[in-house]
């Protein structure tokens, strides 16, 4: 199974897009991916599933988990596009995590004011093959 991701940088916001399947197999590299982001940017992160075929339990778990990871680094973690046969039930101890119906529905969350200048964009490419 394969999972790709790449990372943009877009209006000061970090957009993880994750695609394929996030299963047990791919965990591990979701969180390797997260670990990455955490690594650049300082503002929220949006994870963006439009093109994620399904997610496991474990899967669902991993982006739990990455909220708490990037909660950790004083950013937040948004969910952009969750797959239609999935769900997301964060645990009490979980931090917030807005879902948006989509990519664009997520940008315009944070769209900057009137007048601002737009942000420049940087996109970085990643797959990984089990």
């Amino acid at each position: 199974m394969t999972i790709e991701w790449r990372y943009t940088v877009e209006q000061d916001l970090s957009i993880l897009s994750v695609s394929g399947y996030l299963g047990p197999d791919a965990v591990h590299r979701f969180a390797g991916a997260v670990g990455w982001v955490v690594g650049r940017g300082s503002g929220p992160v949006i994870v963006d599933l439009t093109a994620l075929r399904s997610w496991s339990a474990e899967g669902q778990l991993a982006i739990i988990e990455a909220a708490r990871r990037l909660a950790e680094a004083g950013r937040n973690l948004e969910l952009a596009a969750i797959p239609a046969d999935g769900y997301l039930v964060p645990g009490t101890d979980c931090p917030s995590i807005p879902v948006h119906p989509d990519l664009a529905g997520a940008l315009a969350a944070h769209s900057p004011r009137h007048g601002d200048p737009p942000q420049g964009e940087s996109c970085y490419r990643f797959s990984c093959h089990s």
